[in-house]
């Protein structure tokens, strides 16, 4: 009985001290976001170059009205061109896009994904007409400004940047909740990383890459997370990754919860994939302080945020009803993880209807969890999200 008394601590000491540290850290860069400190650019000296890229996987119901709202930019018109690389969309969404101002390309893979999208657009393009790219979702929509405001930060010679993404409605109390993690993300692992000179994490979309760079590099990608294998290249080659709070996209949140499974199972297996093509680059990036890589590496062996709650609540009733005294650590960690997450979240976000979407934490954390038995193989296809409501 004492063994079993013995081997249980240690248990509990070991998982308490894992999910404790991944706390810290989020806690760390969230209070870093609440830093007034930030960055102004000045006009640009001249205007520069920009390809459009708008990989559209079955997005029909939403491509045309993204690429109108691109199409109103207060930015010289004959320097930018968007592009809609159409997979599997039918005639009709295809003939509506040819008679807007856009370059059309079609692609018919058996096996779709982003980076094949955006790999058919390099090798399609000019390289010579641009210098710069901006990767989009088929569902974004942004600001008249905003070519205008990414060209300021282009201009200062930084060759990779995030723009502020942020949900486009809040239907439901999945859009809500997915809205609100969404801004939590932006708090900790950009607007905090780049506060303390950490790279902003990438997004999948609202993403500015140098032209000739990303023409090399996309072509290294091979996964759905094209996004996570570009962050690694670019923090391999020590490239600073710039945050664009200032600058938006409006983004559809999923309003379903079949919609939020299916997507967070896609992140899921994109993140762990990601790590394990990473950890063997560990102790390289080590001894060559490569701190940016090292702690993009450490936030993609970090567990989502949902089932750390699901988690740290989980031991917190398990340890109260096993052995009162061990519980004590948990709750007041549980504690300590809900004001971070406090800290995180973006006033706006706070009304009626963020409080009544708590309630819902519980069952997509479950969901969350469930991802985690059906990962084999989805780092390999494509899982289009559903934008119907609920």
């Amino acid at each position: 009985m004492e063994i079993l008394t013995t081997v249980i601590a240690i248990i509990d000491g070991v998982l308490f001290f894992c999910m404790g540290v991944s706390v810290i850290y989020l806690f760390i860069f969230a209070l870093a976001s609440t830093f007034k400190q930030s960055t102004t650019y000045p006009t640009a000296k001249r205007n520069h170059t920009f390809a459009i890229l708008f990989p559209a996987y079955k997005e029909d119901k939403v491509i045309e009205s993204s690429v109108s709202s691109f199409l109103n930019q207060n930015y010289p018109k004959e320097l930018y061109d968007v592009v809609v690389i159409s997979d599997q969309m039918k005639d009709e969404t295809n003939e509506k896009l040819l008679s807007l101002d856009i370059t059309l390309l079609k692609a018919n893979y058996k096996d779709s994904s982003k980076a094949k999208a955006l790999q058919l657009a390099m090798n399609r393009l000019d390289e010579s007409k641009y210098d710069a790219v901006i990767i989009m979702d088929g569902d974004n929509l942004v600001e008249p400004d905003f070519l205008e405001e990414v060209n300021k930060v282009y201009d200062t010679g930084i060759i990779a940047m995030q723009t502020h993404r942020m949900a486009k409605s809040r239907s439901t109390t999945t859009a809500q909740l997915d809205a609100v993690s969404e801004e939590i993300n932006n708090s900790i692992f950009r607007k905090g990383h780049v506060k303390l000179k950490f790279s902003s994490a990438l997004i999948g979309s609202g993403m500015i890459f140098e032209y000739k760079w990303f023409k090399k590099n996309i072509f290294m990608t091979s996964t759905a997370g094209e996004d996570k294998e570009l962050e690694g290249i670019l923090l391999k080659q020590r490239i600073y990754v710039e945050y664009l709070a200032q600058v938006n996209v409006y983004d559809e949140k999923v309003a379903k919860d079949a919609a939020f499974y299916n997507q967070r199972r896609r992140w899921i297996a994109s993140q762990y994939g990601a790590l394990l093509n990473a950890l063997p680059d560990l102790p390289q990036a080590i001894s060559s302080r490569n701190w940016d890589y090292c702690d993009k590496i450490f936030q993609w062996m970090m567990l989502p945020r949902s089932i750390l709650i699901l988690g740290i609540g989980f031991f917190s009733i398990v340890t109260l009803l096993y052995e009162p005294a061990l519980s004590v650590k948990w709750w007041l960690l549980l504690i300590f993880l809900g004001l971070t997450l406090c800290i995180a979240i973006p006033r706006y976000l706070i009304d009626k209807n963020f409080f009544h979407s708590i309630v819902k934490i519980p069952w997509l954390a479950f969901l969350m969890f469930l991802n985690f038995f059906r990962l084999k193989g989805v780092n390999k296809k494509f899982i289009h999200t559903d934008h119907g409501e609920e």
